[in-house]
């Protein structure tokens, strides 16, 4: 059984992303908790929002993350492929797939989110 994960991701281009992290910290006014070189990390209701710079991109992604008991299973119900070289999962159990539209999800198993 599948159900939603508690983070999302945006990842965007080098030269969109002071931008970005503006709008959602001084026009959406979310509070951030984490800052990385690369990521910054919003509280965001219930769930977690990471905004990640992005070096060889060219445009937006947002990245969903799916929680299961068993992520073989699932990405075997799902019938979307395995896209495990997106990004490193360091030591998470799961994969990265997509959808028919090529939205980016990871499907982990639950207790190794993001």
């Amino acid at each position: 059984m599948l159900k939603p994960g508690s983070n999302i991701a945006i990842k965007v281009p080098l030269y969109r992303w002071d931008e970005t992290v503006a709008f959602y910290r001084d026009r959406v006014g979310l509070r951030e908790v984490k800052r990385t070189e690369d990521s910054v990390v919003f509280e965001f209701g219930e769930m977690t929002l990471w905004v990640d710079r992005v070096a060889r991109q060219s445009q937006i992604d947002v990245w969903l993350e799916l929680r299961t008991d068993d992520a073989a299973s699932a990405l075997e119900q799902l019938g979307s492929p395995k896209r495990d070289e997106l990004e490193p999962l360091d030591g998470m159990k799961g994969h990265w797939t997509s959808d028919p539209a090529g939205t980016v999800l990871l499907v982990c198993e639950t207790g190794g989110g993001a």
